[in-house]
């Protein structure tokens, strides 16, 4: 199955809210965590990060960012 064939098929679709959602990295890192919890995400020397883990960091990290006052406006 190729890229070519795929478009062929799905040329005349019109993207609609019933069949296409915008990915942002958020999304992604969201679904990424649910689908593929258990699968490697972040492979750094010996350690690996599962996406739930980095799902779970990535809150954290937000978290604090905003415990410390810091928004989206800062950035």
């Amino acid at each position: 199955y190729t890229d070519t064939k795929r478009e062929e098929e799905e040329e005349g679709i019109v993207c609609s809210p019933a069949n296409y959602v915008p990915l942002t990295p958020l999304s992604f890192l969201e679904r990424a965590a649910i689908v593929c919890s258990d699968r490697p995400a972040v492979i750094y020397g010996s350690r690996t990060y599962t996406w739930r883990e980095t799902h779970g960091r990535c809150l954290r990290l937000a978290s604090a960012l905003t415990q410390l006052g810091i928004s989206r406006q800062d950035v």
